[in-house]
């Protein structure tokens, strides 16, 4: 479109033309008094300045499916493991032993089985 420079088409109008759209002027002024009112809106909101933070949440409220609404001592428990994991029973399983100890008892084990094994093998085949 060309446009005599005594008549120029307002940027309004200028953007409803390059987006296919009639001009229509009165939309074009609703369509201004709207972008005023947010406008204005928003202005107000800067000047309020921003909301004062709410109350924490209370974690408690958050894990109350997990740690659940009891008062802590009579929801305090021991966690005590199974009686029976898997074949071996649980009492089995606690090895009070330091390391050290664990495997001198393994090594000696290990002695005593090369031991038995050396003088069975040197017993059948005599």
């Amino acid at each position: 479109m060309v446009f005599k420079k005594e008549f120029a088409p307002s940027d309004e109008e200028l953007e409803a033309y390059r987006r296919g759209e009639e001009w229509d002027p009165a939309r074009a002024g609703e369509r201004r008094r709207l972008r005023e009112l947010a406008a204005q809106q928003e202005e107000a909101e800067l000047e309020r300045g921003p909301a004062p933070p709410g109350p924490p949440n209370d974690y408690k409220d958050k894990y109350r499916h997990l740690i659940g609404s009891d008062a802590a001592k009579a929801a305090a428990r021991t966690m005590e493991a199974n009686k029976a994991y898997g074949c071996v029973p649980v009492a089995n399983k606690r090895d009070t032993r330091s390391i050290e100890e664990a495997m001198n008892e393994i090594r000696a084990k290990k002695r005593l089985r090369q031991a038995e094994d050396e003088g069975g093998a040197g017993g059948t085949s005599a």
